[in-house]
């Protein structure tokens, strides 16, 4: 590989690997209402929110952090606009306390804050109005969670690139492949971003080990501990599976995110460091380790789109499943059957919302890229011809995109009707 390509990656890490409070869904949300406050100039008496259906799938069923045990569309956007400072951008909602709780629950309670689905737009999209009289404020993010395309207070327009195509990363993530990535996280110098990834570990192993010593959602994390035991391979997906237990649960604690997901960023982190850990690796090893996890995540990733019906837990695991291979020794060849097999095995599991279960996705998904790298540390996989299944590792993750990307927007549409039934926000 060349520097450039080089740098490009060192880039991709830094813009990708960012914190944010709580799903970032509901963070976005937050951000877009703070944004919008702070552009009137004083609290509005009424709030509109119009977002895409993937935003208010991901956002209906979680618990908005910092909120006291709220959900929703409303209960997010409102949080945001009582706090009113957008510098934190996702993590806003931590500066929430007992009376911007009490404020919100007031507002929910008063209709403050009229939710609509807007259709026609990208998956990731979030338009929010604020009124006061005869003043007006509105924000749009677009494409990614913290991206906002347009700022409107009164009729003066103080930013539009509502209508500009989406090119923000998309240069350097197009010089991403997994042989790059793999001569990348085993040679080059990474001392670049050491603090960086330190701080991955720090924040998103915090979170797993709450999740463990608390009772948050379904306990997923706590149950496969206390039932099959306690090897690499069960710590591995558990204490994974615990730290989605307390994000999805409205834990305050921040995650690292990857690929604009939080339960994505503990997917490529927190099953690594067990295995450094295990394998008794230097510092430098797993630093270089959680660089090939977190290329690799956001590389299937952009094929996809940040929101679709295709579950990020998959291409995180991925991204895992590729690093203990590679921490034992593995080959590029046997890095990329322990991708193959991974995708070959669960790459159909789909996205419907952020909540408990994803925890448990979670723990699927790793269960499959763990034994996805045992049988490519014996030299066993699944082969060119069976599925969507090719001889080249590009031309797989390509189509495992495609089938994500294009053939599951049907897939996608008919679980928001299911879940919205007639109904648009909680």
């Amino acid at each position: 590989m060349d520097e450039k390509t080089a740098a490009s990656y060192i880039r991709i890490l830094e813009k990708e690997l960012i914190p944010a409070l709580g799903c970032t869904e509901p963070g976005a949300l937050a951000y877009a209402a703070a944004k919008a406050v702070q552009i009137l100039g004083k609290f509005p008496q009424s709030m509109s929110v119009n977002c895409s259906g993937n935003i208010i799938k991901n956002v209906k069923g979680v618990f908005v952090p910092n909120s006291g045990g709220l959900r929703g569309v409303e209960a997010a956007a409102i949080l945001g606009a009582v706090i009113g400072d957008p510098s934190k951008e996702l993590n806003v909602l931590e500066q929430a306390g007992e009376v911007d709780r009490e404020k919100t629950r007031s507002l929910l309670a008063a209709d403050f804050c009229t939710c609509t689905l807007q259709e026609g737009e990208d998956n990731l999209y979030i338009d929010i109005s604020v009124l006061a009289g005869d003043e007006s404020a509105r924000v749009i993010i677009k494409n990614t969670h913290t991206n906002i395309v347009l700022i409107q207070h009164n009729e003066e327009l103080l930013l539009d690139k509502k209508d500009e195509k989406n090119t923000s990363g998309t240069d350097d993530k197009e010089r991403l492949n997994i042989k790059d990535i793999v001569a990348f996280a085993d040679q080059y110098d990474i001392t670049p971003l050491t603090e960086l990834l330190e701080q991955q570990i720090q924040v998103n192993c915090a979170i797993a080990q709450a999740g463990l010593d608390e009772n948050y959602g379904a306990c997923v994390g706590k149950t496969l501990l206390e039932t099959e035991g306690s090897s690499v391979h069960v710590r591995a997906k558990a204490k994974a599976a615990a730290g989605s237990d307390a994000r999805m649960g409205g834990s305050c604690l921040p995650v690292i995110i990857n690929s604009g997901s939080g339960n994505q960023g503990i997917t490529v982190t927190v099953p690594v460091v067990e295995y450094a850990e295990e394998l008794q690796l230097s510092r430098e090893k797993l630093h270089r380790a959680l660089v090939l996890s977190n290329l690799i995540s956001i590389h299937i990733k952009h094929y996809i789109g940040n929101l679709s019906a295709f579950c990020g837990a998959v291409s995180a695991a991925c991204g895992s499943g590729a690093a203990i291979t590679y921490m034992h020794g593995g080959s590029l060849l046997q890095i990329s059957s322990t991708i193959v097999n991974t995708l070959a095995n669960v790459g159909g599991i789909v996205c419907d919302g952020a909540k408990a279960s994803c925890a448990a996705k979670i723990a699927s998904a790793l269960d499959a890229a763990i034994m996805a790298h045992n049988m490519s540390m014996r030299s066993r996989g699944f082969q060119a011809g069976e599925g969507f299944i090719t001889e080249d590792i590009e031309s797989t993750i390509a189509n495992m995109g495609y089938i994500g990307r294009e053939g599951m927007k049907t897939t996608d549409i008919e679980i928001l009707k299911l879940m919205l039934k007639n109904r648009i926000c909680d």
